[in-house]
């Protein structure tokens, strides 16, 4: 990689992490949460607020990532909204010329899908893991409704569309000079994980396999094993240098370990310690989880994290 590259990305690898629940929006002029900046030569990402969906921050509460070729745009997330969407638009016509040639859905979750509609309304193709798939069209109508309660009028015009494109293990897509790798690795954080890996530029728009600033959220039904076993076999076999995680700034793959595997074995370890004295469900609540408090959403998620990982490991 250039010299010069190399510099910026490790100023941006150094920079202290901005992402607080406490803090305001850091971009009032636009419905997206912050503005999208390039991290590498024409990659860019709006880094979503670390902390639930709210009215104030339109739902734009993970990474808004694109990809500028010489023969189009790839965007990665549908987002929150169509009004979100059309806003991330906005700032990509700011940047190029180039059309928008293909939108991709990191998995199921409002976040990344319901602005599939404003998209698809600028006749877009939009690809999404078969599972990722399944989940819109089984739960889609239940997360929009969900969305239209805390984004109230924001909610103007977002409507379910599935994607038209689909994908199993891997897509390979040719763009303007750019190969794509489109990867489903195997079970991680929910259904239809999708991460894209560029080898040309060694970076790796992750998705939710990979967290650093915020916790982890653990879902009812998931397999923490397994997640570790795709995060640390197929994952971390591609060799990135950079990564851009579903939610948080940029970074490396050091960082995303110890918040994301560090994080899982420290809590499988304990949780299975707890059972192995004879620990019930009610106590497996508040396991020690004092070393991960500096993650945003500490709050939300460490006691129901522990609880379903209980039910998850008193079975294995």
């Amino acid at each position: 990689m250039k010299p010069f590259v190399t510099a910026l990305v490790a100023a941006s690898l150094a920079a202290p992490a901005l992402a607080f629940e406490d803090i305001a929006d850091q971009y009032p002029q636009s419905e997206l949460y912050a503005k999208p900046y390039e991290f590498i030569p024409n990659v860019y990402s709006a880094i979503g607020a670390t902390a639930p969906p709210t009215y104030e921050n339109s739902g734009h509460n993970n990474n808004l990532s694109f990809i500028v070729t010489q023969d189009g745009v790839v965007v990665i997330n549908g987002g929150a909204s169509y009004r979100l969407a059309n806003a991330l638009h906005d700032e990509i016509k700011a940047v190029t010329d180039q059309p928008v040639k293909l939108v991709i859905n990191e998995n199921g979750q409002g976040h990344a899908m319901l602005g599939n509609s404003y998209w698809a309304a600028q006749g877009v193709d939009i690809l999404a893991h078969v599972d990722a798939i399944h989940e819109i069209e089984e739960e889609g109508d239940f997360i929009l409704q969900g969305m239209q309660r805390y984004n109230e009028d924001k909610a103007e015009g977002t409507t379910v569309v599935v994607p038209n494109m689909s994908f199993e293990g891997e897509k390979i897509i040719e763009m303007g000079g750019v190969t794509f790798h489109v990867l489903h690795l195997g079970p991680a954080h929910g259904p239809g994980d999708t991460q894209v890996w560029i080898p040309q530029w060694e970076i790796v728009i992750a998705g939710d396999i990979a967290f650093h600033e915020r916790m982890p959220p653990i879902f009812p039904g998931a397999d923490t094993d397994a997640w570790i076993e795709t995060f640390d076999g197929p994952f971390t076999d591609l060799g990135a240098t950079y990564v851009i995680p579903g939610h948080g700034h940029p970074t490396n793959m050091g960082t995303v370990t110890k918040g994301t595997t560090g994080y899982l074995k420290d809590l499988r370890a304990k949780i299975g310690e707890h059972i192995d004295n004879g620990g019930d469900l009610s106590d497996a609540y508040y396991v020690d989880q004092s070393q991960w408090e500096y993650m945003d959403t500490f709050e939300e998620l460490a006691t129901k994290n522990a609880g379903r990982v209980f039910e998850e490991m008193e079975w294995e």
